[in-house]
Order: structure tokens, then sequence, then C-alpha cells
């Protein structure tokens, strides 16, 4: 059978790939057996990559929603948090574990999911793990206590991590390399617009109908979401589809195990399941996923110290109220719009140009130029919110950083899962899992300390320290460019 597109297109990345991954023989693959081999044939109207252009977008429309809603949901109730710590008779303190418990479990979560995913199919885990998010906002919403609250908070935010986990990987298996960037950028809106978007929510639902209702009306969206997924979203791994058009030809010609598929594995099912559970540690040991998941994480810490600190610092310093503190969130959210309409499509074009001008041979480090802007904007915005703030000058002039602080942070996290997915691209969602760790792990405890590291420093200094971490890492996307082949071919990975 004739290769198809999507083999055509893998074997221009295989040389740059194989120091990266190291696959090994599996049970039943082509290791010398009679079996037919089952394939996507040229322009198959199954295999994703050769979908409509309307169908391939509306599976993006869905999961992005899901990748939206989970991470609104982490931030959408702290222009109540006094509130809720009244409601509740426990401390604002204790109230922002809530959001600990939420973030980590963000990124906890893909480690378990993303691999599910590899293994099981992409909707089957989007939809169970999205309807139990559905569910669990219930309880929090009738929460009786903090401890309650807490809890299903932290159990919501694993489930919620489902579109987060899977999305890279689904928009890696319906759309090549040098058209994607693009896309995913839309696509990330999800997960940064989402923490941005919460408190403006929030605080229109806190100050009109109380804090509850910020879980009731997050239990609506997310069942007519899940619903949506249900009707409309579409199986995207190929190994799945290829299974089941397997099963299928078995099937109608009564020959159990006259197919095969390339990739195929044939271990038990737990046997797969523990490899697939194991592989995000192994990409995260890779030096270049390891020090960029750094670099979100220093970010995600960072936005989440802010964002927690919104409240005291505009209703304190400058006498805001509930509502239009969450306004403010427009900065970094307008920030975020416009590198996604102006900049992050340029991402490819940089790309590819560079592998024309390398005869057509692309290179993960191809992503990675447009991540500079990323590294300067970051720490010159927080240095000018942090001496805003403190010498008390007008209250738009410290909201302006944070539209260059969302720029920065569109292009660092763009480029750096672009270059996940470029690298691993059967297990782009295990190599994104890997990096979402750290992030959210950072994110959900650094805001923790911040309140403390403010009282001590000041928000001058307190948050020029993000600025100086900033600075120290800012030279890793340049670093990688020149030197992320060698690094790639000095670190080997078998997945």
């Amino acid at each position: 059978m004739a290769p198809n597109n999507n083999q055509r297109n893998q074997s221009n990345h295989d040389d740059e790939r194989q120091p990266l991954l190291s696959h090994q023989p599996t049970d039943g693959g082509e290791g010398g057996d009679s079996r037919d081999i089952v394939s996507f044939s040229d322009h198959d109207g199954e295999n994703p990559r050769q979908w409509s252009k309307f169908k391939k977008l509306t599976n993006v429309f869905i999961i992005a929603l899901m990748s939206i809603i989970s991470p609104l949901a982490s931030s959408m109730f702290t222009p109540g948090i006094d509130q809720i710590a009244e409601g509740l008779n426990t401390t604002s303190e204790t109230v922002i574990g809530c959001t600990t418990g939420f973030v980590v479990m963000l990124g906890l979560g893909p480690l378990i999911i993303a691999p599910l995913s590899e293994t099981l199919g992409r909707r089957i885990v989007y939809l169970v793990c999205f309807s139990v998010f559905a569910l669990l906002q219930i309880p929090s919403a009738l929460a009786p206590n903090i401890e309650t609250l807490i809890a299903m908070r932290t159990l919501s935010g694993f489930f919620g991590s489902v579109g987060i986990a899977n999305g890279g990987g689904t928009i890696s298996d319906m759309f090549l390399p040098e058209q994607r960037a693009g896309v995913f950028g839309w696509y990330l809106l999800g997960p940064l617009l989402g923490p941005t978007l919460g408190p403006l929510f929030g605080g229109l639902i806190v100050q009109r109908l109380g804090w509850r209702w910020i879980f009731w009306v997050l239990t609506i969206v997310c069942v007519v979401n899940t619903l949506a997924g249900v009707f409309l979203l579409r199986e995207t791994y190929a190994p799945v589809l290829l299974s089941w058009r397997k099963q299928k030809l078995e099937k109608e010609e009564g020959a159990q195990g006259k197919y095969s598929f390339e990739g195929e594995d044939t271990r038990p099912l737990k046997s797969k399941i523990a490899q697939a559970l194991i592989r995000p540690f192994k990409i995260l040991l890779q030096p270049i996923v390891l020090t960029m998941s750094t670099y979100q994480a220093l970010l995600f810490g960072t936005t989440y110290s802010i964002y927690t600190n919104m409240q005291p610092i505009y209703q304190g310093e400058y006498g805001f109220n509930t509502e239009q503190v969450g306004l403010l969130y427009l900065g970094p959210g307008l920030g975020f719009l416009f590198a996604v309409w102006f900049l992050v499509p340029r991402i490819d074009t940089v790309y590819n140009s560079l592998a024309s001008k390398n005869g057509g041979k692309a290179k993960p480090e191809y992503r990675l130029p447009l991540a500079n802007i990323g590294a300067v904007f970051i720490p010159i915005s927080l240095f000018w919110l942090a001496w805003t703030v403190e010498l008390h000058t007008h209250w738009a002039a410290s909201i302006a950083s944070t539209f260059f602080y969302g720029i920065g942070q569109v292009m660092i996290l763009n480029t750096t899962q672009n270059y996940y997915i470029d690298s691993f691209e059967k297990y782009a969602a295990s190599a994104i899992a890997a990096g979402a760790v750290f992030r959210s792990v950072f994110g959900g405890v650094v805001p923790l300390f911040a309140p403390a590291l403010f009282d001590k420093l000041g928000y001058g200094w307190g948050i020029s320290v993000f600025g100086f971490l900033s600075v120290a890492i800012a030279p890793a996307p340049l670093v990688f460019y020149y030197y992320g082949q060698r690094i790639r071919e000095w670190v080997r990975i078998d997945l």
C-alpha cells in the first residue's frame, strides 16, 4: 500500500526525532509476521489529518472549551475569598488552599490522563473526565465547611485537567507540523485566558448572587460542554482508529488475527497502561523539557501569585470594589489576544522559513526563536508592575504592564508546547503532561507564600523577586535554539 501523507511528512522528521525517540519493537508489529497491515490510504476520510477543515475545527472548539473552563474554575472564586471565609467560618488564607489543591491537580492529573488517552483513545477519556468534573461542581456549591470545599476542588482539578492533558495531542493528531502553531495558539488561550477571565466573571457573580452561585454557574456550563462533546467530539488518535478498522475487517471476514497495524502493541492492557503511566516521567528527564518546564512553572507561579493578590493590592491601595478588581484582569487578557492574533501565527512562518533554508529539513528547535519575545517582555513587565504599585502611580500605569506580561506568557508557552509536540509527536500528550507538572505545582503552591513575601518586602521588591528569576532563566530559549540538537543527541529516551 502506498505511503500516506502522514507517513511522508513523518519521514521528513525521522532523522531529527530519532535522538529523542528510540522505539522498541512490539509484539505483533512488523516483526516478520505474515499478517496484512492495516493503514490509512491517501485521501482516507477516516484519517484525522485528511478531515475537512470544518471537522477539525469542530473538534478543536470542543476541547478548547474544556481547556478554558477548568483553568477558569481555578481562579473564578478569588474575588469571593473574603465572602467564602466569612460564610464557612474560616480565614482567607485557608480559602486560598482551594486554589492550591485545584491547580496542583491540574498539573498532576495529566500524568495519568494523558497516557491513558494514548492507550484507550482521546474521546472516551475526554467525556468520562469532564462528566465527573461537571458533577463535582455540585458538592462544591453545597459545601457546608471549608474542608469539603477544598476536597471537592482538589478532585475536580484532577478531572478538569483533561483538556490541558490531551489538547496538544489531539491537535497533533489532526494537523501537520507546518500548520500546527496557529491552531494551537487559539487552543492554548484556554489555559491562559481561563485564570484571567475567572476573576472577572467571579466578581460579577459574587457581587450580585453570592459565592455559591460561582459553582452553580460552572455546573451549567460544564454540563453543556460535556453534552456538546458527546454529540460532536470525534476520536483522533491514529492507533485507536486503526485498531477499530482492524477489528471491523476481521469481524466482517471472520478471520481473527489476520490483520495488524503499524506500531500495534499486543501486550495485555495492564502492561500497556503501566508503561504509559511512566512515559511522562521519562520525557521530563530530557534536559530541554526539564528546563523549559521550569520556565513555565516560574510563569504560572508568578501569574497565580499576582492574581490572588490583585484584590488586596487594588482594594487596599486604590480603593477598588470587587467588580472593578475583576475588570483589571482584562489587562493580561488583551495581551493574550494580541499575541495569539498577531504573533503566534508567525511561529509557523519562522519554522517553515528555517526549514526551507535547511533544505526542507525541519528541527524542533525552529519553534524557539519567537520565545525570545517572551524572555524579554516578562522581566520588563514584572519590574514595571512592581514599582508602579510600590510608588502608588495611577492604576492604569500598573495594569498596562500586565498587557506585555500577557504577550510574554503566550509566546513562551506556545513555542515550548509546539517544541514538545514536534519532538514527541506520537506521544505529544505525555510530553505536554510532563511539562504541565512543574507549572501547575508551582502555580498552586507559590501563591500560598506570596502574601508573606509581599508583607515582608513590599510589592516593589516582592514582585521584583519574580522578575529577577525570570531574568535568570531568560537565555534558555536562545541556548536551546543553538545547542538543542546536540543535547537531544546526547540524551536518548526509550519510550
